[in-house]
């Protein structure tokens, strides 16, 4: 791919799933049948255990939308939409970046789905297990007027005809402008874009509480795409759209709670979560009310089935981007980083360090979770391991570690929820405390001569 048609994909969704070769289109399946034959049949670890890539998987629907998975199901594929990525995240590669802010543009063209919009979009129920139907990659953008933006994926249960219910963490910093909005007595008018360009869902993933001054998500989302994301007036005041999204859906974060569950029905479960196992449901979702939903002409809907390399891939870059410029300075000694797929995109880190590297690698790891603190395992690799095949890691971890020395706690750690190895009865059937740790499969300083690859250039 060009550069220039590289940027372009990088700026619209559309014109990344036109560059995409590895496509399937599969014909009469419901949203529910398209949810669950994409999870048998392509869904990539921690959702299955697959080596590929996902497919992009097109599902038409007659009268809607069509359903899409699977757009970031390659790492490779993601990579090569996004012309400003730098090749090794490492803190000074992407130190490199510059912010570009985003531009308006007019609005445009879309179809009004009318008031029971929601009720026309083909939103899938991804198991039967799951408390109802939720938008998964649905992009809440909120602006206060004063210059903070918020930009984030959230899950959202269909609760209504025109309610939907948010979970949203207490870091967030949309729970933040909306709780600021109720305590002036007042809604927080937002816009929920679906199928966004792809530099915006990887830019998204990152921690704004960690960007360097003068950085947005949006102007992150710039600087991968190598131009300036472009932002519409939407039809309700206050709320602008992403100019590119597919599908647009407008209205306000009121101040008020529901169960995440369906009226009539107790708490429950939620949906498949990142980590590949079922989510739990929240006491107090936020509500959306939902004011607009519009589509693009012929719109692709884009979804996730929870768990799977298609998830793993957007959270991975977008922690790896986080980590790094937040490490700055600090992250000298890093050559690259990466967050597994095996742990969802966010539990599992491999960082690879330059031949000048700390003696003690314990303050970079708790250094690494502090800012990232869904990371659970932190492996510490030579530069001359490729952090993108797994087998190299592994090989590193088996051939330069003695894992009962080299496998340190990380303490002061507080438990995730999500995580069923960190709940009180696993930790007590385990006779353990520790939550999280890292791995030094590093190489010695003094021994390097001794552990030079057989093929590496002399």
């Amino acid at each position: 791919m060009s550069r220039r048609d590289a940027g372009a994909a990088a700026r619209d969704l559309r014109a990344a799933l036109l560059a995409c070769g590895d496509r399937i289109v599969r014909e009469g399946f419901s949203p529910d049948e398209a949810a669950a034959d994409f999870a048998a049949t392509c869904a990539g670890p921690p959702a299955r255990g697959r080596r590929r890539d996902e497919p992009l998987a097109v599902y038409p629907q007659v009268g809607r939308a069509a359903l899409c998975f699977g757009a970031y199901g390659s790492e490779a594929r993601v990579r090569g939409w996004l012309p400003g990525l730098p090749q090794r995240l490492a803190p000074g590669e992407v130190a490199r970046l510059r912010p570009v802010d985003p531009v308006s543009a007019p609005a445009a063209a879309l179809c009004d789905l009318g008031a029971r919009g929601l009720e026309n979009l083909p939103v899938p129920q991804v198991t039967a297990r799951d408390a109802g139907r939720y938008l998964t990659m649905g992009f809440v953008l909120a602006e206060d007027g004063e210059g903070k933006v918020a930009l984030s994926a959230h899950r959202m249960l269909m609760i209504g005809p025109d309610r939907l219910g948010l979970w949203m963490l207490p870091s967030r910093r949309l729970r933040e402008m909306a709780a600021a909005a109720h305590a002036r007595g007042a809604g927080l008018p937002v816009s929920v874009n679906i199928g966004v360009p792809p530099a915006v869902a990887v830019a998204s993933a990152t921690g704004s509480a960690h960007l360097p001054p003068r950085w947005s998500k949006l102007s992150l989302a710039g600087a991968l795409a190598g131009a300036p994301v472009a932002l519409s007036a939407g039809v309700t005041p206050g709320v602008r759209v992403l100019s590119h999204a597919e599908v647009v859906v407008e209205g306000e974060i009121l101040a008020e709670s529901a169960p995440e569950a369906l009226p009539g029905r107790p708490l429950g479960g939620s949906m498949p979560e990142f980590l590949g196992y079922d989510g739990h449901g929240q006491e107090d979702l936020a509500v959306l009310r939902v004011t607009s939903v519009r589509t693009r002409p012929s719109a692709v809907f884009q979804a996730v089935v929870g768990p799977g390399r298609e998830q793993s891939v957007i959270l991975g870059l977008g922690g790896a981007l986080t980590l790094a410029l937040a490490l700055g300075a600090e992250g000298a000694a890093i050559h690259d980083l990466r967050f597994s797929h095996a742990g969802g995109g966010m539990l599992l880190l491999f960082i690879a360090l330059g031949r000048d590297r700390p003696a003690d690698l314990a303050p970079l790891a708790a250094r690494a979770v502090a800012l990232c603190p869904f990371a659970k395992t932190v492996v510490f690799v030579d530069s001359d391991v490729d952090l993108g095949c797994e087998e190299d890691v592994l090989w590193a971890m088996t051939t330069r570690a003695q894992l009962a020395d080299d496998c340190h706690a990380i303490p002061g750690q507080r438990p995730m929820r999500m995580d069923p190895s960190q709940s009180p009865d696993f930790l007590a059937a385990k006779g353990t405390g520790s939550l999280k740790c890292y791995v030094d499969a590093t190489v010695p300083p003094a021994l390097w001569s001794e552990f030079r690859r057989s093929f590496e250039p002399a």
